[in-house]
């Protein structure tokens, strides 16, 4: 069987299978090699995300061999503003975020757990597009306090020994991250943002020995062909 990678997130991975998709650009990279499982949920916090984890993780059916986990975005919403409703305090996000680590391990101690951590955001940006019908004029999130999830995130990851992409850092190592690397709305990853975190999760993935290299293609190149009986090339490699 091929091997299984989960992305379980927020909108940053109900988007992801989108035209230039971080997780599409995963699916492809993995074409021959893997399955890349979609279960991501707009909107949600880790608040929600821990409550519905058994049913998410029950329909994936058997062990994956990664699973990204992928929120924050939401949590870091400002507690008095438009978006209240998906803020979740610093504490108890760091508390929810270990609470899915551990168990995702519980039920399956040989998965490997990939922390990611929100991305960037631009304030500006973010407040040219408002949410919904918030007239307030006053930004509901910003990079400061996503900063602040960041660096929750990383935390969680080192105190519970699992890898994390810091892409809230990695994003704004780049010129003009704010248009070339954010979309339209200042929150979401542009094409051009979405390529730097499938590139990083490509290499946290190697790092744990899940590449094409290590997984096997399934069934026979065509060059391996047998023509009369293909599945006779795949059983003699």
């Amino acid at each position: 069987m091929r091997p299984l990678i989960v992305l379980f997130g927020d909108s940053h991975t109900e988007e992801s299978f989108r035209e230039g998709g971080w997780g599409a650009a995963l699916a492809h990279h993995f074409s021959r090699s893997a399955d890349i499982v979609l279960r991501g949920y707009n909107g949600y916090n880790t608040r929600w995300a821990l409550k519905v984890l058994d049913r998410v993780m029950e329909g994936v059916g058997r062990s994956p061999a990664a699973i990204t986990v992928f929120f924050g975005a939401n949590d870091a919403a400002l507690a008095d503003k438009y978006n209240r409703l998906q803020h979740v305090p610093l504490d108890e996000y760091k508390e929810n975020l270990q609470a899915i680590c551990s168990s995702i391990k519980e039920r399956w101690p040989s998965t490997i757990v990939i922390l990611i951590t929100p991305p960037p955001i631009y304030d500006e940006g973010l407040q040219k597009h408002p949410s919904g019908d918030d007239n307030s004029g006053e930004l509901e999130r910003t990079n400061v306090s996503t900063g602040d999830f960041a660096k929750a995130c990383i935390d969680v990851a080192n105190n519970s020994g699992v890898p994390v992409i810091d892409i809230w850092s990695e994003i704004q190592n780049y010129p003009d991250w704010e248009k070339s690397l954010l979309g339209w709305d200042g929150m979401h990853l542009s094409d051009q943002g979405n390529r730097i975190l499938f590139e990083e999760v490509v290499k946290e993935l190697k790092k744990a020995g899940m590449s094409l290299e290590t997984f096997p293609t399934d069934l026979p190149l065509f060059a391996n062909l047998d023509e009369k009986d293909p599945l006779k090339s795949f059983t003699d490699m």
